[in-house]
């Protein structure tokens, strides 16, 4: 594994909520709750590579130069559905510029390959470098999945270094998976966790994301 391209955020903010979200006590509004302000430190740390140019701003006592993010760039937030679902909201917040693009997959639970129902990806992209793209779901277990999502981007020319893959807990092997495949893709996250078990799962984890945020 190579760990320059993964961005552990241990804020302590982070580690108490990663704790709420861990424990198989809290109820699915705690664990939504929790996952939310997980996201937001996530987002955050993941838009430090946006390009900045130069603007004119006017307060109330003069006017100044000062930096914002290039109006000119193409941002788009990726959440693989379903679970990725919960990144969505923090994302227009944080950064309403962005245009959201949902890629549905869900995990075949005896071959573990990820299976296609929903892509809302094909788009052409002129200047792909101008493109800065956000894949974001809470579990990197095998990586699978997110490889799927990452080629469906790096395909249409845009650079691997504007492609980041956003989770809350990641496996060892899923990081490795995505690297073997795509070496220059940072990814962030709050937990690289031991390992994955036989069906799939990370341990500790916080067993099926999904279901613990959807209440299903």
């Amino acid at each position: 594994m190579n760990k320059d391209k993964v961005r552990i955020i241990d804020n302590p903010v982070v580690m108490l909520n990663l704790c709420t979200l861990r424990d198989k006590n809290t109820d699915s509004q705690g664990v939504r709750i929790a996952t939310r302000k997980i996201t937001r430190f996530l987002l955050y740390e993941a838009a430090q590579n946006l390009p900045m140019v130069e603007t004119d701003i006017t307060t109330p006592l003069t006017t100044f130069k000062t930096k914002t993010v290039d109006p000119n760039i193409n941002l788009i937030i990726s959440p693989i559905l379903r679970a990725g679902l919960i990144f969505t909201d923090e994302a227009i917040d944080i950064l309403p510029q962005a245009c959201i693009r949902h890629i549905g997959m869900y995990r075949d639970e005896e071959t573990l390959k990820p299976v296609w129902y929903y892509n809302k990806v094909p788009m052409e992209a002129p200047n792909p470098e101008k493109f800065y793209i956000y894949i974001t779901d809470p579990m990197l277990a095998t990586g699978n999945s997110l490889i799927e999502a990452i080629k469906l981007y790096a395909d249409k020319g845009i650079p691997v270094d504007n492609i980041k893959v956003i989770c809350i807990i990641a496996a060892p092997q899923g990081i490795e998976n995505i690297q073997k495949h795509y070496p220059e893709i940072e990814i962030i996250t709050a937990a690289v966790d031991d390992h994955l078990n036989e069906r799939g799962y990370i341990v500790p984890g916080m067993g099926d994301a999904g279901d613990r945020i959807f209440n299903t």
